[in-house]
């Protein structure tokens, strides 16, 4: 357990320091910076979930979602404390730190700060951050794990 709450509490630090460093200094006097084509630093405020979505329910959305990451993390959290798998700790620790550094801005500025746009052309992925990255990598490789353990666990059945 220990190993996924240090691994939270570095991605909520990375999390944080990122957005910071972001909002106050690279983008303080822009909104875009083209780093490479397909490739933007931009300013965007999210009041929704995960790449915008739901992105106009005010300031009880921005509550009721703060809630409700809290309440997963609450759950990640018990899964965390009896689970005995170091990747599965490490994973759970990557989603934990960053549901709860975007609580963070949602507590602080009432919205998320999200600061990375990739694109084709011009079709836009929805702007992320450093958190929303270490969800998603925490996600896949709970999946990955579940995957290639669920393949292992056959191939031991029909021997």
């Amino acid at each position: 357990m220990i190993l996924g709450l240090f691994v939270a509490l570095v991605v909520v630090i990375c999390d944080q320091l990122s957005k910071f460093w972001m909002l106050n200094y690279v983008l303080a006097e822009k909104s875009v910076i083209e780093i490479f084509p397909s490739f933007n630093l931009v300013k965007a405020w999210n009041t929704g979930v995960s790449f915008s979505m739901f992105n106009n329910g005010g300031t009880l959305g921005v509550w009721a979602l703060s809630f409700l990451a809290l309440v997963i993390v609450a759950f990640l959290i018990k899964w965390l404390y009896s689970e005995k798998n170091q990747w599965i700790q490490i994973s759970l620790g990557m989603i934990i730190g960053g549901a709860l550094g975007n609580v963070i801005d949602r507590v602080l500025h009432g919205a998320v700060f999200d600061f990375l746009d990739f694109y084709w052309k011009n079709a836009h992925w929805p702007a992320f951050n450093v958190a929303d990255s270490f969800i998603c990598i925490g996600a896949v490789l709970i999946i990955a794990h579940s995957l290639r353990d669920g393949s292992k666990k056959t191939k031991k059945g029909e021997n």
